[in-house]
């Protein structure tokens, strides 16, 4: 589609998915997800051809893979710079492995708009025509069609995910040589790109453990022969592990592809977890002795050992009700991190007035609440906040967190007019919305 050509009954540059649309995984990865998550996931990359594989570890791609046209394009950017009124940091422009000045391609909002930074649509174009990339960054917050597959993919893989988009301008590299802390999928939109990746400096880096703190090891990888050395062309797909050194060059034509981070949940996080209830502990909170020498290698040891011994003590004495905490501590933060289905303020205003007992609604895909007991009464945990409930509401609640369409009629152990109180507290929290309102229907609400 060209800049130029009509959007689509959204108003979004894009076809509209379509009914039936593969699993938000399936088409980043072009094989069956089992297959995928015994072989490739947090183990080594992943290749996938829309024609058939030329290439040494290249597979071909399953039937229903290679068309990411509903979900970003050309003229998807255009719209972007040109409309959206982008600011930083949802953008940014890089030349030659160096990231360019805010300056560079942002200026004041003008007349009724007292900002410094949003994007300059004339600007842009002139870092491009001189070969500088375009990052888009968090399109999974700004762009509808990458907002729904974006929640839907977070659902799939229990993790959360980022979205980028990298438009390059033909014969030219955005970014040097790097890895990434959190692993990675790529889908081509649009032009070829070259891509060449090597093997781990640091296998499953944790976040603050970046390559900028080791670029000479990855500047010696980076000249090493690469475990995959790929021309990626419209529809391809590449997974890559985090630590995987990568790079990539647009060829003879503008490239445009999707980056798609997953930022995963690790064994390291739940340590912290458990290391973080030991501050109940006394003994671990007492200061070392008066004239510690931190220098004197065997006796900090010795105080590391007793530390050591203590903490594992401390966990020892963790109790099932202490790891519920705990789980329900990191639960939460992981769906922080994941915007659920987006809402709209005005419609779910409205629905309260007209909801009767045979309004049909649903969980707010990708919301995922939890539920829990506390002192006579129930509690929702939603992203950022919590939601109260007197104690006759649990079994409707146990209806509304089961995820399948629901209406206020069908509420249980509740009387007419509390089926109706409860519902329309419920629409005005934004945690059920009436169904289709989102673009979703009840039978993928959640997330089957």
């Amino acid at each position: 589609m060209s800049a130029g050509e009509p959007t689509g009954a959204s108003g979004l540059a894009g076809r509209p998915p379509q009914p039936g649309a593969t699993p938000a995984l399936q088409r980043c990865i072009g094989i069956p997800a089992g297959e995928f998550a015994r072989r490739h996931w947090a183990q080594r990359p992943l290749l996938t051809k829309v024609a058939a594989p030329a290439e040494p570890g290249s597979v071909p791609a399953v039937d229903g893979f290679g068309d990411f046209t509903d979900l970003f394009s050309a003229a998807a950017v255009d719209e972007l710079i040109s409309v959206r009124g982008l600011r930083t940091p949802f953008l940014r422009m890089a030349k030659d492995g160096s990231v360019l000045a805010t300056s560079t391609f942002t200026r004041g909002g003008g007349a009724g708009a007292t900002i410094a930074d949003q994007v300059a649509d004339d600007k842009v174009l002139g870092q491009l025509a001189a070969g500088a990339t375009l990052v888009l960054q968090a399109l999974h917050r700004t762009w509808p069609p990458l907002v729904r597959f974006g929640s839907e993919l977070a659902a799939e893989l229990g993790h959360p995910v980022q979205i980028n988009a990298y438009v390059t301008p033909a014969q030219n590299q955005g970014f040097a040589p790097h890895y990434d802390t959190h692993d990675v999928f790529v889908l081509q939109i649009a032009g070829t790109k070259r891509w060449r990746i090597h093997e781990p400096v640091l296998a499953d880096p944790l976040p603050h453990q970046t390559w900028d703190a080791r670029r000479e090891q990855v500047r010696t990888r980076a000249a090493q022969e690469p475990v995959i050395d790929t021309l990626l062309e419209p529809g391809d797909a590449l997974y890559l592990p985090r630590g995987y050194l990568h790079s990539a060059v647009a060829q003879g034509e503008l490239s445009i592809h999707l980056t798609i981070g997953v930022h995963p949940l690790t064994g390291y996080d739940l340590a912290r977890e458990l290391i973080a209830a030991a501050e109940g502990d006394r003994d671990l909170r007492r200061s070392l002795p008066l004239g510690v020498d931190v220098t004197d290698v065997d006796a900090m040891a010795g105080h590391l050992r007793t530390a050591a011994a203590r903490l594992t003590a401390r966990l020892n004495q963790v109790d099932a009700d202490h790891y519920a905490a705990a789980a329900r501590r990191v639960g939460r933060q992981q769906v922080g991190q994941t915007r659920p289905a987006p809402i709209a303020p005005l419609a779910q205003l409205a629905a309260i007035t007209g909801l009767g007992p045979d309004t049909p609604l649903v969980l707010r895909p990708g919301l995922r609440p939890g539920l829990r007991p506390a002192s006579g009464a129930w509690v929702l945990d939603l992203v950022d906040s919590t939601v109260t409930w007197p104690e006759q509401a649990h079994a409707a609640l146990l209806v509304v967190v089961a995820g399948k369409e629901f209406t206020p009629g069908q509420l249980p152990n509740l009387d007419a007019d509390e089926q109706l109180v409860i519902a329309r507290r419920l629409v005005r929290e934004g945690i059920v919305v009436p169904v289709g309102a989102t673009g979703v229907d009840a039978a993928g609400a959640d997330g089957s």
